[in-house]
């Protein structure tokens, strides 16, 4: 599933093409994504004018006077500006049509990404409750200090508790982890102060150079453009269980945290 920095590159790559462009019509080839798309999409968003495209967590939001469409892109979700003549291809489920004569169009083959609306003023349910966002100055060690006191579960799943910080997945989590020399297996409560600014501080670093690079590709990510993200050659640990530490040449150990694939290096983490 994108992560924060995936999600980040498709704002990025749509924003110029959408951003005060009004839409001209909405078409919808099915009825449901993940859940069914509610219909003030197709009635409210005709006529808007999209006044930002905005991310909250791994959500996407496209603003207007009437209201905000609320994209998630799942499993398998991408997002594309293209000509307005371009034929729709067999998982082309969703198009804004552009008054330009461009089109927004959700591609989405397994059908785990959302569109959902989102009424001006409120905050939809998914985006209720969420934390900070990593990049932000809201997120901090401190903030995590305050809020792993007395957790005995894997720090690794700790840092993936979205109430705790939005958008850090199962790869960023293991590539932080790793830069901040703690095991994914420490107890949350159980990290001191100082690797806490140590762990915030790496986020920053890295989600930053993948949000440069363009994310990471594994399975079906690409940037709108069409083009693969680069982040993925430079990984440290995730994906990379039995292969030599690129830090101490020992074999990374790999195991299941939370469900979730997790490598790391029992001798630069502890």
């Amino acid at each position: 599933m994108p992560e924060l920095p995936e999600v980040e590159t498709t704002r990025r790559g749509i924003a110029p093409h959408l951003e005060g462009h009004r839409i001209r019509d909405v078409v919808l080839r099915r009825p449901d994504l993940r859940w069914p798309i509610p219909p003030e999409v197709a009635a409210r968003l005709p006529g808007q004018r999209i006044d930002a495209v905005r991310r909250r967590a791994k959500y996407l939001l496209l603003d207007t006077a009437a209201g905000s469409a609320l994209l998630h892109l799942g499993m398998s979700g991408s997002l594309r500006v293209l000509p307005g003549v371009t034929a729709p291809g067999a998982h082309d489920h969703v198009d804004l049509a552009l008054a330009g004569g461009r089109v927004l169009r959700f591609h989405d083959p397994r059908r785990f990404g959302s569109l959902l609306w989102q009424p001006p003023g409120e905050v939809h349910p998914l985006l209720r409750g969420l934390g900070p966002e990593p990049l932000s100055d809201g997120f901090d060690g401190d903030w995590l200090h305050a809020r792993s006191r007395g957790r005995k579960a894997p720090v690794k799943s700790f840092l993936m508790d979205q109430r705790i910080v939005v958008g850090v997945g199962n790869i960023y989590a293991a590539e932080v982890l790793f830069a901040a020399g703690i095991s994914p297996w420490r107890a949350a409560g159980r990290v001191s102060l100082a690797r806490y600014r140590l762990l915030a501080d790496a986020a920053k670093e890295i989600l930053m150079a993948a949000i440069e690079r363009g994310g990471t590709t594994l399975r079906d990510f690409t940037a709108p453009d069409g083009a693969p993200g680069y982040f993925e050659q430079e990984l440290a640990v995730y994906g990379r269980g039995g292969e030599p530490c690129r830090a101490c040449g020992r074999p990374l150990r790999q195991d299941w945290i939370g469900q979730r694939a997790s490598a790391w290096c029992a001798h630069c983490q502890r």
